[in-house]
């Protein structure tokens, strides 16, 4: 079974991050950065599949600008076999002002394209970026494969050519069972991701990875949204201490107005 696992480069989630002054993004210059948290989820439960005999392969894939194969060597670091970069250099400018994104629609189309050349039999994902939080490109991309899909897995169970997977839903767990291929997003308590050692970090230097980018994979970079402005959210106020409850409920209606 050949796995390919999607991840994201971010700014490290133990990091305050800061707006640029023009508001065009955050600041990333000089700025520590790593693999998206549940994409790294996503990364250990492949290797743990490997580990176990389930599957035969781990490709890592991220799409992005040269700087993200600086993550890509640290999955190959924590165990994946093989690396794909899909490189949007020549895609980050949209006009003199504004940067391009490169939405959940084209990340989709380009992860679907690979799937189709080199034949995976799973796809696994961080259910969603801590820097947008879109939660998309999951359900996208089973869609466009026509396969079905697991969202916020917390528990795996790969047999023959089926996947048990347990979900995290509003209500509780949810347990379904589905056919290879297929595609999974990972949640939280799905595993807790290992350590690169130093003798891994070596032999990652060593281990292939590939450069394509979304043109070579046919994929036709559009963009159907632009960020305007980005800002940091309001400073938050002190509260106050009431002595009764008449008194809050005069407060809710006359002050903050929210009866």
């Amino acid at each position: 079974m050949k796995v390919l696992v999607s991840v994201k480069r971010v700014v490290d989630p133990y990091v305050k991050v800061r707006v640029k002054q023009d508001g065009t993004g955050v600041e990333t210059a000089n700025v520590k950065m790593t693999i998206n948290p549940f994409c790294e989820i996503a990364v250990e439960e492949a290797i743990r599949l490997k580990e176990a005999g389930i599957a035969d392969e781990v490709t890592v894939v991220s799409i992005g600008d040269k700087s993200c194969q600086e993550q890509l060597r640290t999955a190959l670091a924590l165990g994946a076999d093989k690396a794909i970069h899909i490189d949007t250099s020549e895609n980050q400018t949209l006009n003199q002002n504004l940067p391009m994104l490169i939405e959940p629609l084209t990340v989709a189309k380009g992860l679907k394209s690979l799937v189709d050349l080199n034949g995976y039999d799973l796809v696994l994902l961080g259910k969603q970026s801590i820097d947008s939080d879109n939660n998309q490109v999951a359900q996208m991309l089973a869609a466009l494969m026509q396969r079905p899909q697991a969202t916020f897995a917390s528990k795996l169970d790969v047999k023959d050519r089926t996947v048990q997977v347990v979900r995290e839903i509003d209500g509780g767990l949810e347990t379904i069972k589905l056919q290879l291929p297929a595609v999974i997003s990972t949640d939280l308590r799905l595993n807790e991701p290992r350590y690169a050692s130093l003798p891994n970090i070596m032999k990652a230097k060593r281990k292939p990875m590939d450069v394509t980018t979304l043109e070579e994979l046919g994929v036709e970079v559009s963009s159907h949204q632009s960020v305007l402005e980005i800002t940091n959210p309001p400073i938050r106020q002190g509260g106050t201490m009431v002595n009764t409850v008449s008194e809050l409920v005069d407060r809710l209606k006359n002050d903050v107005k929210v009866l």
